[in-house]
Formats: structure tokens, C-alpha cells, sequence
């Protein structure tokens, strides 16, 4: 798309915005045209983007570290903009779906609040639809993440998944009948933040005892750190591995170890797990899927952490012995699923502004033709008076 660039600061008469995208995501996404789109992950430290075909593969892929948050979003939306750029001189790209970690309201237009980026009401889908010529689409990362699960991924074939993504906090979405479930405002799917413990830690959203507070890459960490500060002799290795600098235990070096066989850590993997499986079972007595699909860093320990998830699920789901049970299953796509499942959407999108395209051609093309035929008889006549 050679001439993309020199559309980029022509304003939003030259941008074409699709305001809807149809609710009957599963009939559309049939029909969809299999031309290539961008995705664009955007989290708290990283911003990824993506070139995506009709089936899911990465044609190309960048990335890059999120602008401060402390900076403008027009500096994020900057970022983003020159990605796309980026990435157009190579392919001739049809949409750009944005998977933003926020509350993405119900039109998908506006970021209501992200915890990570200063955006607050911003509205991102019509800023950046100003400065590009092709349509965009926003919508919440975990939402695209689970789209691309059930497209490509763990959930394919399933009518009624939940995913639960699993990183510094938890996040999630619903998808019935292939259609996500945003919610009257567009923000369901916070599983996060439902009241597990009655007066537990305290969460950053403000309440007391939030799921994200005892199965998160956030729990994991605190526990390894208060034990390793409190010098237990259970932590010996991971005091041992990070010599004694208590700030880098993470995560993934946490999983690490357990993979290796220190008792503390699968302990700790165990305890998240466990916690998991409790939020799973309170979920599947409201929603009642047929499967839950475990996304996000922390998911990486497999059967470290997924093994302990069943084994509470199954403890705990109501009714249990009675009724079928979901399955539970790891995401496949990894840390590309937003990316890739942001781009696969903004295909729905594509349509309509192939649609559009091809009525304006059809148009001038019939314009052109009426033109033509009034020219010739102009000629014609004055043919005839020559002679």
C-alpha cells in the first residue's frame, strides 16, 4: 500500500470509520474478505503490532515499548500510527483492529479507562481513523484474545467459552454462539475484580479480597517476596538464585525453579492454581460454558499451575457429580492471541469498507460511462454541422 503515507495527515474527510460492527459476529466472519490486516496489542510495557491473514498466520510482526504513561495518549496513539506506517509499506493492508488493555466502551470507539496508559474516555478509534486511511476497530485485549482462541486456537469449535487471562492481574471475556459478550457498557469480563475473601488484601481497584489478589502473576510474586524478606528456610533457592536482591524474584523465574523442583515455588504455583480453580467453578455457576480457556503469562506453567485449577474446580463447581463439567484448556496462541484476534475482527470491519470502496468505483465507473456517452454525441454532432 504504496500510498499511505501520503494519506496519513489529510483528515478525517479522507478516513473512512465504520461506527457498528454487526452483532452477528459468527455469521460475518464466514463471509469476511480474506484480504490481510493489522493487530495491535497494546499493553502496560509493550505495544505489538501485527501483519494477520485470513487464517490466522503472522505475516509480520513489530514491537515496541509502550510510551510512559505519564506522556499524552497522543504520544501512545503516535506510536501506534507509525507501526501501522510501518508495516503498510510492505503489505497491502485492509483494517487495523486495536486490542487495548482498558475498558473499552460498548460502541468501540472510546477507552473509558486504562489502568496502565493515561487514557480516560479517550476516544482512540477516531483519532486514529483521522491520521490512517483504512477503518479501525477497538475493542478490549482480552475480548480479542479470546476471539483468536476460539477462531484459531483452544476454543475452537466451542458455542459458549469463557477465557481467562492470567498476568499481572486477570482479565477475561464471553463468547456465546461465536458472538463476545461486552455488556450493556462494553466492560464485561472483569473477572479480576470479583470479591473472593471478605476483607482480604487490598486491590488497586480500590475494594478488598479481589480474585486477581490471590491467583495472578501479582499473588505469585508477593508470596515468594514475603516469604524470601521473612529469610523462611523454604525460600533458600530462590534467596540463593537472586542472591539475596529479594526485587528480582518475577514470575517466570518462579516458574523456572518449580520446572527445576524447588518445593516452595510449585507449592506457591499450586496455591494460584488452587485459587483458580475456586474463581473457575463461582464462574461456571453463572455462566455455564463448555469450556474455559487459561490465557496470559502466568499460564505458561502449564500443568504446574492448570493441574491444581482442575483438581479445585472439580471440588468446588456446584452440583458437581450432576451436571457436565467445562473443559479447561490452556491458550495456544500465546502472547500473540490480542494481536492476532484484534486483526481478525478489524476483517469485519474490512468488509464494509471494501463494500464502500467498490460502490464509489462502481459509481465513478458509471459517472465515467455517462460522460463518455454525452462526449461522443457532442462529437457526433458536431461531426454532422462540419460536414
Amino acid at each position: 500500500m504504496s500510498t499511505y503515507r501520503d494519506f496519513t495527515h489529510r483528515g478525517s474527510a479522507r478516513a473512512t470509520v465504520l461506527r457498528t460492527v454487526g452483532t452477528r459476529e459468527r455469521r460475518s466472519h464466514l463471509t469476511a474478505p480474506r484480504v490481510p490486516t493489522v493487530g495491535i496489542d497494546i499493553g502496560g510495557t509493550k505495544v505489538m503490532a501485527g501483519v494477520v491473514d485470513a487464517d490466522g498466520n503472522i505475516l509480520e510482526q513489530l514491537r515496541t515499548e509502550t510510551p510512559d504513561k505519564s506522556k499524552s495518549p497522543k504520544v501512545v496513539e503516535d506510536t501506534i500510527v507509525e507501526l501501522v506506517l510501518d508495516l503498510s509499506d510492505r503489505h497491502d493492508v485492509h483494517a487495523v483492529g486495536i486490542g487495548a488493555a482498558g475498558w473499552v466502551d460498548a460502541d468501540r470507539s472510546k477507552v473509558l479507562f486504562a489502568p496502565h496508559l493515561a487514557w480516560r474516555d479517550e476516544p482512540l478509534r477516531d483519532a486514529l481513523a483521522s491520521r490512517l486511511v483504512v477503518p479501525v476497530m477497538v475493542d478490549n485485549d482480552a475480548n480479542t484474545a479470546a476471539w483468536a482462541e476460539w477462531r484459531f486456537g483452544a476454543g475452537r469449535g466451542e458455542d459458549h467459552l469463557v477465557m481467562i487471562t492470567l498476568g499481572t492481574g486477570i482479565g477475561g471475556a464471553i463468547l456465546e454462539d461465536g458472538q463476545v459478550k461486552r455488556g450493556k457498557y462494553g466492560v464485561a469480563g472483569e473477572f479480576g475484580h470479583m470479591q473472593v475473601v471478605p476483607g482480604g488484601h487490598r486491590c488497586p481497584c480500590g475494594n478488598r479480597g479481589c480474585w486477581e489478589q490471590y491467583s495472578s502473576g501479582n499473588a505469585l510474586v508477593r508470596e515468594a517476596r514475603e516469604l524470601a524478606a521473612a529469610d523462611s528456610p523454604v525460600a533458600h533457592g530462590i534467596i540463593e538464585r537472586v542472591k539475596g536482591n529479594i526485587p528480582e524474584i518475577t514470575g517466570p523465574l518462579i516458574t523456572e525453579l518449580a520446572r527445576e523442583g524447588d518445593a516452595m515455588c510449585i507449592e506457591l504455583l499450586q496455591d494460584i492454581g488452587q485459587w483458580l480453580g475456586v474463581g473457575i467453578a463461582n464462574l461456571a455457576a453463572a455462566l455455564d460454558p463448555s469450556c474455559f480457556v487459561i490465557g496470559g503469562g502466568v499460564s505458561a506453567a502449564d500443568d504446574l499451575l492448570i493441574g491444581p485449577a482442575r483438581d479445585a474446580f472439580k471440588r468446588h463447581l456446584t452440583g458437581r457429580g450432576y451436571r457436565p463439567e467445562a473443559r479447561i484448556a490452556k491458550a495456544e496462541l500465546g502472547p500473540e492471541a490480542g494481536m492476532v484476534g484484534a486483526a481478525d475482527l478489524a476483517r469485519l470491519v474490512a468488509r464494509r469498507f471494501r463494500r464502500t470502496n467498490r460502490r464509489r468505483v462502481e459509481r465513478y465507473e458509471r459517472y465515467a460511462q455517462i460522460y463518455d456517452q454525452a462526449a461522443s454525441t457532442i462529437r457526433s454532432t458536431r461531426n454532422t454541422r462540419t460536414s
